[in-house]
């Protein structure tokens, strides 16, 4: 199966709560979550659409944001910070099935666009501990003395960062 990143709309937004209560078991968000993130920044979000017309099978959530303090699970933003330092991934979730042609590449190809658009040349990120290594071959690095906040996202979580 194939797909293609495009925007994210908001009647993809049960595709896409389904993919992250799949995907992502351990680390649940309500759907107001994904609502707003899409209201704040609708070209942070985008949906992987597969060419047969089924249901989304992927979604990047992202946003202009502070590197040092990365929002919490499960929180409101309720507004985009006045002087971003860096262009937050809050997830990039791909459905098994699309694993390993390049998707995950191509998302951070987006938000990179995305970043230099708004004028901000890094990346962040906090990566769960059983997706660190797939974030460092991906050229994100550890952002130094921020285990206070990384631990709030379970063991080996880490706030990671790279330049667009």
């Amino acid at each position: 199966m194939t797909a293609q990143w495009r925007p994210l709309y908001h009647p993809d937004l049960p595709d896409v709560q389904a993919l992250a209560r799949q995907i992502h078991p351990s680390y649940p968000e309500d759907a107001a979550v994904f609502t707003e993130r899409l209201a704040l920044c609708p070209a942070g979000c985008h949906g992987l659409a597969p060419e047969d017309g089924a249901a989304i099978a992927g979604y990047v959530l992202s946003h202009p944001w502070r590197l040092r303090t990365p929002p919490r699970l499960n929180t409101l933003l309720h507004r985009l910070p006045l002087a971003p330092d860096c262009w937050y991934i809050h997830d990039i979730a791909i459905s098994p099935t699309l694993r390993g042609q390049g998707a995950a590449t191509r998302a951070l190809d987006l938000v990179g666009h995305a970043a230099r658009h708004a004028g901000l040349t890094h990346l962040g990120l906090m990566a769960t501990g059983q997706a660190v290594g797939f974030w460092e071959r991906q050229g994100f690095a550890p952002v130094p003395d921020n285990a206070a906040m990384a631990a709030s996202y379970g063991d080996g979580a880490m706030l990671m960062s790279r330049r667009t």
